[in-house]
C-alpha cells in the first residue's frame, strides 16, 4: 500500500514546475524576442549565458546559486534585512533555481521560432502602421505559437526531473522543498523499494505523456496532422 505522505513531493514537483514554466514564459519571451531582432557580440554572449545550464553540472548550478542566495551574501543579506526573504531551503528558492536551469529549454526554441518568422510579415504589418508593440501581438506572437508551446512543454518536462540544483538550494524539507527526485533518492537509500517503484513509474508516465504532446505539437507546426 502506498503512503499518502508520497502523494506531496508529487504535487510539489508539478507546482514547481507550473510556477517555473509561467515565469520563463513571461520573461522568456520578451527576452527571447530581442534576441531575435538583434546581432552583434553581445547577443553572441547572451546566448552563450542562455545555454550554460545544457553543458554545466546541475550542482556546479546549484553550487553558486547557493553562493548568491545565502543570507551572507550582499544579495541575500539586502533580501533578507529588507524582506524578510531567505532563498535557500525555501520554494521560492527552488523557483529561482528552476528558471534559471531551464532557460534554454524555454529561451531557445521561442527565439527559434520568433527567427523563423522573417521580416517580412512585420514589414507587412507596418506598411498597414502597426505599431512595433501591435505587431508583436498580432503578427509575431500568433506566429511563433508552436514554438512557444513546445517550449512550455520542455521547460515543464525538464524541471520534473531536476535533482542536483534542487538538492543544493532547497535540501530535503517535506512539504516544502522535497520534490519527487529527492523523494526516490530517499526512498532507494531506506530500501523502500515499492515506494521508489511507484514515484518512479509516476514520473515515467507523466514524463512520456509530456514527450508525446511535444511531438503532436511540432507535427501540427509542421502541417502533418
Amino acid at each position: 500500500m502506498v503512503e499518502l505522505s508520497l502523494l506531496e513531493p508529487i504535487w510539489l514537483t508539478l507546482k514547481l514546475a507550473l510556477v517555473s514554466t509561467l515565469v520563463l514564459l513571461v520573461l522568456g519571451i520578451p527576452f527571447a524576442w530581442w534576441l531575435a531582432q538583434r546581432r552583434g557580440w553581445l547577443i553572441d554572449t547572451l546566448n552563450t549565458l542562455v545555454a550554460l545550464p545544457l553543458v554545466l553540472p546541475p550542482t556546479v548550478i546549484g553550487f553558486y546559486l547557493l553562493l548568491v542566495m545565502s543570507p551572507e551574501s550582499s544579495l541575500g543579506s539586502w533580501l533578507d534585512n529588507t524582506f524578510g526573504l531567505v532563498l535557500p531551503f525555501s520554494f521560492t528558492g527552488l523557483v529561482i533555481g528552476s528558471v534559471i536551469y531551464s532557460l534554454p529549454f524555454v529561451i531557445q526554441p521561442v527565439r527559434n521560432a520568433f527567427a523563423a518568422i522573417g521580416p517580412e510579415p512585420l514589414e507587412t504589418a507596418a506598411t498597414l502602421r502597426a505599431k512595433p508593440l501591435d505587431a508583436f501581438f498580432t503578427v509575431a506572437l500568433p506566429l511563433a505559437r508552436p514554438g512557444i508551446l513546445t517550449a512550455a512543454v520542455l521547460g515543464f518536462a525538464h524541471t520534473l526531473g531536476e535533482f542536483g540544483v534542487v538538492l543544493l538550494i532547497g535540501g530535503n524539507i517535506p512539504g516544502e522543498t522535497r520534490v519527487v527526485s529527492i523523494a526516490i533518492y530517499d526512498q532507494v537509500e531506506t530500501l523502500e523499494w515499492a515506494n521508489a517503484h511507484w514515484l518512479s513509474g509516476i514520473m515515467l508516465l507523466i514524463s512520456f505523456l509530456l514527450l508525446l504532446v511535444m511531438q503532436r505539437l511540432q507535427r501540427r507546426s509542421q502541417g502533418m496532422l
